[in-house]
């Protein structure tokens, strides 16, 4: 008959009264410190960080520098050195237009050759790779 009165006292709710004191106190700190192990949504770990913003001052640049003369449209020194580089892909351009270096990126048989063209006269100044 004991063991019958204690399981049906864990099936019935304790009165209001039977919470001891420090319950409120647990359940404030509870809150209180929770948000700091709630996980924060984040970027996977696998990712790769993102490239640097590129700033808008270089393309500003680049557009005056191009309307002024300064340096050859992207199409003209594409024009002139892309059918040098016979059998290699070409992948793309950058321009520093600090200096107003052109680098075009190919790639042929798996090696990577990075051309340097000067961006006033069009004339190729460094190359690497075969």
């Amino acid at each position: 008959m004991q063991a019958d009165v204690r399981i049906h006292r864990l099936f019935k709710p304790a009165p209001l009264c039977d919470i001891p004191m420090k319950m409120p106190a647990v359940l404030f700190l509870t809150f209180l410190v929770a948000p700091a192990f709630v996980p924060v949504a984040s970027a996977p770990a696998t990712a790769e960080p993102a490239p640097p913003p590129q700033r808008r001052g270089d393309q500003v640049e680049a557009f005056e520098a191009r309307r002024k003369g300064k340096i050859l449209p992207l199409r003209e020194i594409e024009r002139r050195i892309v059918p040098q580089m016979r059998g290699a892909q070409y992948l793309g351009v950058e321009l520093e237009s600090y200096t107003g270096i052109y680098t075009l990126k190919f790639l042929r048989d798996g090696t990577v050759i990075w051309v340097e063209v000067d961006g006033a006269s069009g004339r190729i100044i460094g190359r690497t790779g075969n």
